[in-house]
């Protein structure tokens, strides 16, 4: 599929050396959630030379641009692009690496941003929709609840909207293919952290006198896993991970530690198998403890919730990506998966939807994967993440 042959890519094409310098330069300064100061001032300045109304600071280093078409209209569209980076050190080797130490653009939110960024530079240049467009870039998308605190911030109050979209790019996805599903898409996200505490002992002469936190975690650990499949019904998809164990010292091997400290996520699709898989947690660290003379404390976070696309606006979203790269393009009833987006939190105040963008795949089939050192943003579907917007808006803002 040649995907430059659509008109709308063609018109986006002259853009597409300086939005890749733009998406370079943000991968080359990564920021993490609610400190993306350098990064929510090169937005704002962006959105402020192509003509459009900004707000900043919204939910802490949120960006707001607000754009009003040449045709009278009174619907508004909310779009949405995060802008936070991952504490990871990169391995990419690029000339535009981070030069962060320990930080790095592993998700994707730089990409995501500067495609939304082409969309509102095209937009300015070319107004011809009824209504209001709202460019939202989100802070501390990562596990720091940037979408609730714009929300809390008075996001829809300010910036009123009938309806609010998002995306996301997909590595392994071929360039030029979206995805989605009305309905639940992705799943909710819990975080935990469980610390055991004992007495600690000397492991080689004495360890009859300790309480030993290592064996309360290891039953713990293993007794986790049957909560997914003796207590969340077999039809409905529901994982818990650990994430990290942290006790002792590697310097001590004759210590036996007196804290140990698990951190893990759990990731389900509906209220009932959340609550029920938060209960045995719970139930089953304390138990655990208990039973090797030790105690157990439990901080049990709820992130973010499943995200729901809505049925009519999947069905608007499909077809403007459908527009550019055709209906065979685009799978509009792709499988859910367990991942999950605080995007979610919007669309539970907002009708909308969410979908995926192909980020490629290398001619022998493997990909770098989100969330890992070597991943970097595809640079050729800036303009194509920047089409599907345009397309969107012209669709849902049409007169």
């Amino acid at each position: 599929m040649d995907t430059i042959a659509h008109p709308l890519l063609a018109e986006l094409e002259p853009l597409r050396a300086d939005l890749t310098a733009l998406r370079r330069d943000i991968h080359r300064h990564p920021e993490m959630g609610f400190e993306e100061h350098r990064t929510a001032s090169l937005v704002a300045a962006e959105l402020r030379g192509y003509g459009l109304a900004v707000a900043e600071g919204i939910g802490g280093t949120g960006v707001v641009g607000t754009l009003r078409g040449r045709r009278p209209g009174n619907r508004a569209l909310a779009l949405r692009a995060d802008m936070d980076a991952l504490q990871i050190e990169e391995r990419t080797g690029l000339p535009y690496a981070s030069e962060t130490p320990g930080t790095m653009h592993a998700c994707g939110h730089d990409g995501h941003t500067v495609m939304l960024l082409g969309a509102a530079r095209h937009l300015a240049a070319r107004p011809d929709f009824a209504g209001e467009v709202h460019f939202v870039f989100q802070p501390a998308e990562e596990g720091r609840g940037g979408a609730a605190r714009m929300i809390a911030d008075g996001l829809f109050e300010r910036f009123p909207c009938d309806a609010v979209y998002g995306m996301h790019n997909a590595p392994g996805l071929p360039v030029g293919r979206f995805r989605l599903r009305p309905g639940p898409m992705m799943a909710a996200v819990d975080f935990f952290t469980v610390t055991f505490r004992g007495t600690g002992g000397h492991g080689g002469s004495t360890p009859h006198l300790a309480t030993d936190v290592t064996i309360a975690q290891a039953h713990f650990c293993l007794a986790l896993q049957n909560v997914i499949g003796r207590n969340v019904p077999a039809v409905e998809p529901a994982v818990v991970s650990i994430g990290s164990i942290r006790g002792g010292s590697p310097d001590s091997p004759n210590v036996m530690p007196a804290d140990l400290v698990i951190t893990g996520t759990v990731r389900t699709f509906s209220e009932t198998a959340r609550d029920i898989v938060q209960r045995r947690l719970i139930e089953l660290a304390h138990a655990h403890a208990g039973a090797q003379g030790c105690t157990a404390e439990v901080e049990y976070g709820r992130y973010a919730s499943v995200l729901v696309n809505h049925p009519d606006h999947t069905t608007i979203a499909a077809g403007a990506a459908a527009a550019l790269v055709g209906p065979e393009a685009v799978d509009a009833d792709a499988p859910p998966i367990t991942g999950g987006e605080d995007f979610a939190d919007m669309l539970q105040v907002k009708p909308g939807a969410f979908l995926f963008i192909g980020n490629g795949v290398a001619p022998d089939g493997t990909f770098h994967a989100v969330h890992t050192p070597h991943y970097d943003f595809n640079d050729d579907i800036l303009t194509l993440g920047a089409g599907y917007w345009v397309s969107l808006v012209r669709q849902e803002l049409a007169a």
